[in-house]
C-alpha cells in the first residue's frame, strides 16, 4: 500500500511492517499505540522504525492512518477519569432527598 508520511511516499505492506518490528522491544506507550503481533508499540516508535526518519518529522496521525489501512489495531490516548465532587454527609443526604446541592 502506498502512503505518505512526512510528505514522503512509502510502499508499506503488513508483512513488511511485521518484519521490520521483529526483534524491536516496545517502549512504554503513554499516548497513541499500535498492536503489532502480540506487542503494543507507541505510534512514534513504529513510524521511526518503518520510515527510518526522526520522530519529529511526522505526526502520530499519519502513522495511525497508515497502520489502520494495513489492518493493524490502533489505540488512542487513554482518557483521564472524570473528576467527581466529594460530598459531605449532609450534602449527600440533601441530594438524596432532592434538595438543591449546597455549594
Amino acid at each position: 500500500m502506498r502512503c505518505v508520511i512526512a510528505r514522503l511516499p512509502f510502499d508499506l505492506t503488513k508483512g513488511g511492517v511485521l518484519e521490520s518490528m521483529k526483534g524491536i522491544k516496545p517502549e512504554q506507550a503513554s499516548g497513541e499505540s499500535v498492536i503489532i503481533g502480540r506487542r503494543t508499540y507507541p505510534v512514534k516508535q513504529v513510524g521511526q522504525v518503518v520510515t527510518r526518519q526522526d520522530r519529529r518529522d511526522f505526526s502520530a496521525g499519519e502513522v495511525v492512518r497508515a497502520m489502520t489501512q494495513l489492518g493493524f489495531t490502533c489505540r488512542g490516548v487513554p482518557q483521564a477519569p472524570a473528576l467527581t465532587r466529594v460530598l459531605n454527609p449532609l450534602q449527600h443526604a440533601s441530594a438524596m432527598l432532592g434538595a438543591p446541592a449546597a455549594a
